[in-house]
C-alpha cells in the first residue's frame, strides 16, 4: 500500500504534465498541424523547434506513419516542439516537394535550421518519434557510446564533479529509450546520462544477465569522488525503465547516503517513506559510534535506492527504547507502528530490508492473450547486428571503390572482367548492411590489386537477377573468373576472413606442381610466401601418374575448398621420390604445416572427394585450440565432448606444460581438449553461469558432452591442474564414480526468436486497424536498419557545424 504522501507526489506529477499538454492542445486543438508548404514556410522564421513531414500522395504505409505521428503530436508540444503535416501541391518546387526520397522522409527544424533527417521507417510508433526527436536535440547532453573504454573515459572525467546515469536500451526507439529521453530532458545537466546498446559493456561493468534485459539505468556516484585511481560505485534501478520509475530512483540517489538524527523515530519523515520505501534506524551509542557508522554506511551503500538508513544516537536522546534493541524498523505506510528489533550483523539488515519491500513497477502490467506474446517478441531477433547497424550509422562508407550493378550492366560487366567480386544484399535488411560495412573494409585493404573488380547488386532493386544467380538469401559473396564457375563465400561475415578467402582464390587451386624442386618449394612455404599468413597449412596430394581417378578426386576436392586452404596435387613420373622422402604410400597427402615447420602424411586409400574434404578440414583443426564463436561449429561438427581449459586471459607456459603432453600422448583422442578466453570471448562468463547458477573461479576444466547424455562436469576446484589428476579424474567420470554438475535440456537447439517475415508485411493488403496491433518491439530492427543508409546524415556532435536549409 502506497503512502498518502507518495500518492500526493504523484498526482502533483501528473497534474503538472496534464497542465502542459492542454496547454498545448488549447492553442491547437488537432495538434498534428496540416499546413501548405507556403503556410509553413512563412511560420519557420519564429525560432521554435518543429517536426515537418512533407506530404503529396498518402499510401497504406504512410497513413500508418502520420497516425503514429498525430499521436506524437501532444507530447512533444508539452516540450516545445511542434508537429505539422505540409500538403505539397503537385505544382509546387521546393528542395522537400516532388522528390520520392523525401517523401520517406521527415524533418526537424528549428526555425529555419534543418536539425535533422528521419526515414520514416525510423518513426515507426509514437515511442520511436519522440525518443528520436529528444535524442536529435540532446545529442551534446546525452553521450552516446559503444565501449567500456569510452564509459571509462567519461567516468574519470566526471570524478569530482558531478554523478552519472548509464543506460542501457536493447533498441533506438522503444519505450524505455522514449521514458530515458523524457527524463533527461526534464533533468537537463543535473547528472552526465550516458547511452549505449552494447550488452558487452554492461558485462565489462559486472551486470548479471545483460542478454534478457531490455533496459537498465545505473547511476554511478562520482560526485564524491576524489582520487581519479578509485572507481565510482554504482547503483542498480532494478524497476522497469518508466519515466516515473526513472524520477523517482534519481530522487532516491540525490537523497543523503546516512543521516543522523536523536528524534523519536515516529516522527522522522525522509524522502524514502514518501516514496513509499522503509526507514532503517540503526542504534548507536558513543563508545561504539565509529563501529555502528561504519556498519550503517556499509548498509547504505547495499541498500542505496530500496531503503534510508539512518544512525539514532541513543546517548542525545530520551527515547524509550527497548534495552536489546539495536536496529528500529519503520514501514512507508500511515498508522503502522515501529518494530524495534535486535539484528546481529550487516547483512541482518539487508536481508529484512529485502525480503520486505515489494518490487515497486508503479506501471499496470498489460495482459496479453494466449499467443500473442510470441508476437511481442519477435522483432528481437538478431538485435545485435541491429545495433552494429545503428551504431556505425554515421560512418561514410566509400562506396565509390564498389561498382552498383544493375540488370543491364551485370552480365557486361561480369563477362568483360577476369576476377569479379559480387555482393548480392538487401538495402532492408540488418545483417546485409552490417556487412557491407566489412566489404567496404576488404575493398580498401587490396585497392590498387589488379584484375580485381569489387561491385555489388541490390536485390531490393534487381530481384530478377538474383533469382538467375539463385541468390534467396543475403548477403551472399560470389567470385566469378573468366572460364570457371562462381565460387560462393560460406565463412563468416567479417572484414578478416573475407580478406583471407579473397587472397587465397587468387590461386586457382588445386595448382598443379610439375617438378620436385617445385614441390619442396610448395611444401616450404616458399612458391606462395605471400599467403602463408592466410593459410598455414599447405595441402599437397601425392599420386602416381597412372592414378587417375584418385587424382581427379583430389581435384573435385580442392574446387571445394578454394578459398580456404592452398591446395596443390603431383602426379609426374618421379612421384615415387616424393613418396620414400616422406615415408607414405602413394597416394597420400603431405601437409605442411608452416608455424611449426613440420610435415605430416595422410594416406588416401579409397576416399572419393568428399572424404578428401574431410580429412583435410580435420587435419587443418588445432590439436589444442582456443575456442572462439567463430570456430566453435567446426568442432562441434566432430560430435565429440569439448574438455573446456576456461581461463581469464591467455594461456601461460604452466598450463602448457600440464595440457600439450595429454593431447600429444593421445590420451584424449575420444574428446576435443580446447581452451577458452574469457577476455576476448566474454560469452564464456553466460556460459559459466549457466553451468553453475554462478562464475566460479578460473581457471577450470569443464567437460561438456553435448551430443550423448548433455552432462557438464566439473574439475574439482581443490585439486591442482595437472597431468596425473586430469587422466585421474577423467577415470572417475567415465566408471561413474564422479558426478555430473549439471544437465543440459535435450531439446533442439534453434534461434530463441523466428525470423521476422518482412515480405509478408510488405504483400500485406490489410487495413490499418489491422497493422496498427503489430508491437512496438517487432520495429526494432526497422528503427536500426533504416537509419543506418543516412550514413551521412546524422547529426553532429558538434553543435557549430549543423546545416542551414533556407527556405
Amino acid at each position: 500500500m502506497m503512502s498518502s504522501r507518495l500518492s500526493v507526489w504523484m498526482y502533483s506529477i501528473f497534474f503538472v504534465l496534464i497542465c502542459m499538454f492542454y496547454k498545448c492542445t488549447a492553442r491547437n486543438r488537432d495538434t498534428l498541424m496540416e499546413l501548405s508548404l507556403q503556410e509553413y514556410f512563412s511560420i519557420l522564421q519564429t525560432g521554435k523547434t518543429s517536426l515537418v513531414y512533407f506530404s503529396q500522395d498518402v499510401s497504406l504505409d504512410i497513413t500508418v506513419f502520420l497516425e503514429e505521428l498525430k499521436k506524437a503530436a501532444g507530447p512533444l508540444c508539452s516540450y516545445g516542439i511542434s508537429v505539422a503535416k505540409v500538403n505539397c501541391a503537385k505544382e509546387e518546387a521546393s528542395k522537400y516537394c516532388g522528390k520520392e526520397n523525401d517523401l520517406t522522409k521527415a524533418y526537424l527544424f528549428r526555425g529555419n535550421i534543418l536539425l535533422r533527417e528521419f526515414p520514416t521507417d525510423a518513426l515507426f510508433d509514437v515511442n520511436a518519434i519522440i525518443a528520436n526527436v529528444l535524442f536529435a536535440l540532446l545529442f551534446n547532453e546525452i553521450k552516446y557510446i559503444t565501449s567500456l573504454d569510452d564509459f571509462e573515459n567519461i567516468e574519470n572525467a566526471m570524478k569530482g564533479k558531478t554523478n552519472i546515469a548509464l543506460i542501457y536500451v536493447r533498441a533506438i526507439g522503444t519505450p524505455e529509450h522514449r521514458a530515458v529521453m523524457e527524463t533527461a530532458f526534464v533533468y537537463g545537466t543535473a547528472y552526465q546520462f550516458v547511452l549505449t546498446t552494447e550488452t558487452a559493456l554492461l558485462e565489462g561493468i559486472g551486470a548479471e544477465n545483460s542478454d534478457i534485459i531490455s533496459g537498465s539505468l545505473f547511476f554511478f556516484h562520482c560526485k564524491v569522488v576524489l582520487d581519479l585511481t578509485q572507481k565510482c560505485r554504482k547503483t542498480l534501478l532494478e524497476q522497469p525503465l518508466t519515466i516515473l520509475n526513472i524520477h523517482r530512483f534519481l530522487k532516491l540517489m540525490d537523497a543523503p547516503l546516512l543521516t543522523e538524527i536523536t528524534d523519536d523515530p515516529e516522527k522522522v519523515s525522509t524522502i524514502h517513506l514518501q516514496l513509499g520505501l522503509p526507514l532503517i534506524f540503526i542504534l548507536s551509542q558513543q563508545t561504539t559510534y565509529e563501529a555502528d557508522k561504519n556498519t550503517a554506511e556499509r548498509v547504505a551503500w547495499h541498500l542505496r535506492g530500496k531503503a534510508g538508513i539512518t544512525l539514532l544516537l541513543k546517548d542525545s536522546s530520551d527515547l524509550n527504547i527497548p534495552a536489546h534493541a539495536n536496529v528500529i524498523f519503520k514501514r512507508a505506510e500511515k498508522g503502522v507502528p515501529v518494530d524495534f528489533l535486535f539484528l546481529h550483523d550487516a547483512n541482518s539488515i539487508i536481508s529484512l530490508v529485502e525480503n520486505n519491500v515489494p518490487i515497486q513497477n508503479n506501471e499496470p502490467v498489460k495482459e496479453y492473450e494466449e499467443g500473442e506474446m510470441e508476437t511481442l517478441n519477435l522483432g528481437i531477433q538478431d538485435d545485435q547486428v541491429v545495433e552494429t547497424v545503428y551504431r556505425d550509422r554515421k560512418r561514410n562508407l566509400p562506396l565509390e571503390l564498389i561498382i552498383e550493378l544493375t540488370e543491364e550492366t551485370f552480365n557486361s560487366i561480369i563477362m568483360n572482367t577476369s576476377s569479379s567480386i559480387v555482393l548480392f544484399y538487401a538495402n532492408w535488411e540488418a545483417v546485409s548492411l552490417a556487412f557491407l560495412q566489412s566489404y567496404v573494409d576488404v575493398a580498401i585493404k587490396l585497392k590498387g590489386v589488379s584484375n580485381m573488380l569489387f561491385t555489388r547488386l541490390n536485390c531490393g532493386d534487381w530481384s530478377n537477377v538474383c533469382t538467375k544467380q539463385n541468390v534467396t538469401e543475403y548477403p551472399v559473396i560470389k567470385i566469378f573468373k573468366a572460364g570457371e564457375k562462381p565460387v560462393i563465400y560460406t565463412g563468416m561475415l567479417e572484414t578478416e576472413y573475407l580478406l583471407k578467402f579473397i587472397r587465397l582464390n587468387r590461386i586457382s587451386c588445386p595448382v598443379k606442381i610439375v617438378t620436385i624442386e617445385e614441390a619442396e618449394e610448395y611444401l616450404n612455404g616458399e612458391l606462395y610466401k605471400e599467403l602463408t599468413s592466410y593459410s598455414s597449412v599447405s595441402i599437397l596430394g601425392v599420386f602416381s601418374s597412372s592414378m587417375t581417378k584418385e587424382k581427379e578426386n583430389f581435384i573435385e576436392a580442392g574446387n571445394s575448398l578454394k578459398g580456404y586452404v592452398i591446395t596443390g596435387f603431383y602426379s609426374e613420373e618421379d612421384a615415387l621420390i616424393l613418396s620414400k622422402k616422406y615415408a607414405v604410400t602413394l597416394p597420400a597427402l603431405l601437409l605442411a604445416r608452416h608455424k611449426e615447420g613440420k610435415i605430416d602424411s595422410v594416406l588416401l586409400s579409397n576416399s572419393d572427394a568428399k572424404d578428401i574434404v574431410q580429412i583435410i578440414k580435420s587435419a587443418l583443426l588445432e590439436i589444442f585450440p582456443e575456442i572462439t564463436v567463430e570456430n566453435l561449429p567446426f568442432y562441434l561438427r566432430l560430435q565429440k565432448p569439448l574438455l573446456i581449459f576456461f581461463r581469464d586471459g591467455n594461456l601461460n607456459d604452466k598450463d602448457e606444460i600440464e595440457m600439450l603432453p595429454l593431447v600429444k600422448q593421445k590420451h584424449l583422442e575420444t574428446l576435443i581438449p580446447c581452451w577458452l578466453n574469457l577476455k576476448t570471448t566474454p560469452v564464456g562468463r553466460g556460459i559459466l553461469k549457466a553451468y553453475f547458477k554462478h562464475l566460479p573461479p578460473l581457471p577450470l576444466l569443464v567437460l561438456v558432452d553435448l551430443h550423448i547424455q548433455g552432462q557438464v562436469s566439473a574439475f574439482p576446484l581443490d585439486q591442482t591442474i595437472n597431468e596425473k589428476n586430469i587422466l585421474l579424474w577423467l577415470q572417475r567420470l567415465e566408471t561413474g564414480l564422479e558426478s555430473p554438475i549439471t544437465t543440459l535440456s535435450d531439446e533442439e537447439w534453434k534461434p530463441p526468436l523466428p525470423a521476422y517475415n518482412f515480405l509478408s508485411r510488405m504483400d500485406a493488403t490489410v487495413p490499418y486497424t489491422e497493422i496498427a496491433q503489430f508491437p512496438t518491439k517487432n520495429m526494432f530492427s526497422c528503427a536500426k536498419t533504416t537509419d543506418l543508409q543516412q550514413h551521412d546524415k546524422g547529426h553532429s556532435e558538434d553543435k557549430s557545424v549543423i546545416r542551414k536549409e533556407r527556405a
